[in-house]
């Protein structure tokens, strides 16, 4: 599925493209994971990135498979328990008034 694909569908639901694109899920995604102690050659090879040491690149081939599912499902589990609401996600509405203490 391309990237044009995913950034129409979310222009339908509503999202102009300041606000999210489908590239914009993907660094979501990394930072968190990466927030969750998950180990960055496994984040960035889920995300199919290539590797930009030449040397390492021509070496490893490694694609962390076991470690790759593991993290989805726990990744899927962490987006189950945001849509559940059982997460502290406590969503901003503009800017707060900073009262003086």
């Amino acid at each position: 599925m391309s990237e044009n694909t995913i950034n129409a569908a979310l222009r339908r639901l509503g999202f102009d493209k300041e606000t999210m694109t489908g590239h914009g899920f993907r660094a979501m995604a990394s930072t968190r994971l990466n927030e969750l102690g998950w180990a960055p050659d496994v984040i960035e090879r889920q995300l199919a990135h290539a590797e930009r040491n030449k040397v390492r690149a021509a070496y490893n081939r490694a694609q962390y498979m076991a470690e790759r599912r593991k993290m989805m499902v726990a990744w899927a589990d962490y987006l189950d328990t945001l849509r559940d609401g059982a997460a502290n996600v406590v969503p901003l509405r503009g800017k707060r008034a900073v009262s003086a203490a």
